[in-house]
């Protein structure tokens, strides 16, 4: 089982003067509307609706937080008790990108995620989400660029692999590998950038985003697999009829 596992809710907040002010690690979790964020938390979790996916893209506009270890989990930012217990946050950021949306709310968003991002001291890395059918887009490079500025790392979960054959889905990681490769700092050398394919559905790199994730909170303790789990993540992405 994994530590992931243990993820209940913990608050939602829609201004940086109300994030909690826990010590505890963060983990954030970014991408364009549609990308299948809210899938790959529930899944990696193993909760069917612990991230909040809506029908309509970009109807959440609050960071939601969720902790991770503890028995008593489930505490309000106000009420930090049982606060040392925690072990994680994991943050789930708005989904960006939707062109519904009102121009006051994108202005709202962007200054929300771009302060958070660049700002908060208790982020250790940042999990970026993005369609491996399209990859880089000006708002995922925009996000990118923001977060690289901090030098933390940057795993980037290429979700719905399963909609793409296998070499459809090796030139997508290594365009996107050769693109995060291209991020320097000032002395040369490379920034903590890595990638991976993802299906939520297929449940395709799940062993992999579990172990990142965990290693990235300081939290690292591998996946006890199933049978199923272990076949799933053997599985060829292949097109989807």
């Amino acid at each position: 089982m994994s530590k992931l596992w243990q993820a209940r809710f913990f608050t939602t907040v829609n201004h940086l003067r109300d994030l909690p002010t826990t010590q505890i690690p963060e983990i954030a979790f970014a991408g364009r509307s549609n990308a299948g964020k809210s899938s790959a938390i529930n899944v990696l979790c193993n909760q069917k609706s612990l991230a909040f996916s809506s029908k309509t893209p970009g109807r959440t506009q609050h960071i939601n937080y969720f902790s991770i270890g503890g028995a008593l989990v489930s505490q309000h930012r106000k009420d930090e008790t049982n606060v040392d217990e925690i072990q994680a946050l994991l943050v789930d950021l708005p989904g960006y990108g939707y062109a519904e949306v009102s121009g006051s709310a994108k202005l709202h968003w962007q200054e929300l995620l771009s302060k958070y991002v660049q700002t908060r001291k208790q982020l250790a890395a940042l999990i970026l989400i993005m369609d491996a059918r399209r990859p880089f887009t000006p708002l995922d490079v925009q996000m990118l660029e923001w977060f690289a500025l901090t030098g933390k790392p940057i795993h980037c979960i290429l979700s719905k692999a399963d909609k793409l054959n296998r070499n459809d889905c090796m030139n997508a990681l290594r365009l996107t590998r050769t693109i995060l490769s291209s991020y320097i700092d000032e002395t040369g050398n490379p920034f903590p950038f890595t990638a991976q394919l993802f299906s939520a559905q297929k449940r395709i790199g799940l062993e992999e985003a579990n172990d990142k994730i965990l290693s990235l909170v300081g939290l690292s303790k591998p996946l006890e697999t199933t049978p199923s789990d272990e076949e799933a993540s053997n599985r060829t992405p292949t097109q989807e009829k």
